[in-house]
């Protein structure tokens, strides 16, 4: 639906002429994001956060929460999927309107603006059982003095734990990176890698959904905590805008219906349904505790 739209014969008279101007006026002062009342929101095969479904339909909790949130400002969203890197790309050429689970880094402000952040993100080392048998590592700081070859997504940030290892040329040089986190699974159960760095609830969801449960675990090892937003483009949406976002957030969170979605995604792993054929069933992972404050839709920050 586009706001301002006026009847056939408006434009015939003067005063059509006029309510027009002001109209297009009006549209002019709500900003580019308000003006067109769509916004393009990227997705990828995420599970729980953003997945498409069975039926076709792109589902997760982050899609789910931004849709609703826009939908309550009265905007559609427009889904477009690619990978994470080229997301960050995309939003910064002004040709991708909403990136939720985004850390706030200065690098980014200059390109993005973020919602009031989210609750804290857990990032866990995983590692593969072949690995596990020769590596004792009791912090991301002892792979420094290791062989141990690490996968990581191309465009994520670990933390500061990470880009401290970043430093080692040795370990740098082992570090595998890829768009896409199923071929560095298939790389570790293969011994192609040791270990991954993801994030706890979609690690455990897409281990289980490759069969790989008895093949990769959790080393133990958890990354520092960082707090996720949503991110939009600075050359398509203005501050107004991201704070109206915020607003409606919060009225999600009082009327319980944030906590819904909470519920209905961030539950065992089998929950959220792989593409395509079916997988192995899924252990049944831990539920996160709900936070106390607020519920955006970021709990997988990068």
């Amino acid at each position: 639906m586009k706001a301002g739209a006026t009847g056939r014969g408006a434009g015939r008279t003067a005063g059509g002429k006029k309510a027009r101007i002001a109209g297009l006026l009006a549209l002019w002062a709500l900003g580019p994001a308000q003006a067109a009342c769509e916004l393009s929101l990227r997705w990828h095969q995420d599970p729980p956060f953003s997945y498409r479904r069975a039926d076709g339909e792109v589902v997760g909790l982050n899609t789910d929460i931004v849709r609703e949130t826009l939908a309550r400002m009265g905007c559609t969203v427009r889904m477009l999927e690619m990978p994470w890197a080229r997301a960050l790309a995309e939003l910064e050429a002004g040709r991708l309107d909403v990136l939720p689970g985004t850390l706030r880094l200065p690098e980014r402000e200059r390109f993005a603006r973020f919602s009031a952040p989210g609750p804290q993100s857990r990032n866990l080392l995983f590692i593969s059982h072949a690995a596990q048998q020769h590596h004792a590592i009791g912090k991301l700081a002892d792979l420094r003095h290791s062989d141990f070859r690490l996968g990581v997504q191309l465009g994520v940030s670990y933390g500061p734990d990470f880009e401290a290892l970043l430093t080692d040329p040795v370990f740098a040089q082992r570090l595998h990176r890829a768009s896409s986190r199923r071929s560095l699974w298939l790389m570790a159960a293969a011994g192609r890698l040791d270990g991954v760095l993801a994030n706890e609830q979609t690690g455990l969801t897409e281990i289980a959904q490759l069969g790989l449960q008895d093949r990769i675990k959790s080393s133990g090892v958890i990354l520092p905590y960082a707090s996720a937003a949503v991110a939009f483009s600075r050359k398509t949406v203005d501050a107004d805008f991201v704070a109206s976002f915020d607003r409606t957030t919060e009225g999600m969170l009082k009327d319980g219906s944030m906590a819904a979605l909470l519920q209905r995604y961030l539950k065992p792993a089998a929950a959220a349904p792989a593409e395509g054929p079916s997988q192995a069933p899924a252990k049944a992972a831990a539920k996160p505790a709900m936070p106390a404050r607020r519920a955006d839709p970021a709990p997988a920050a990068r």
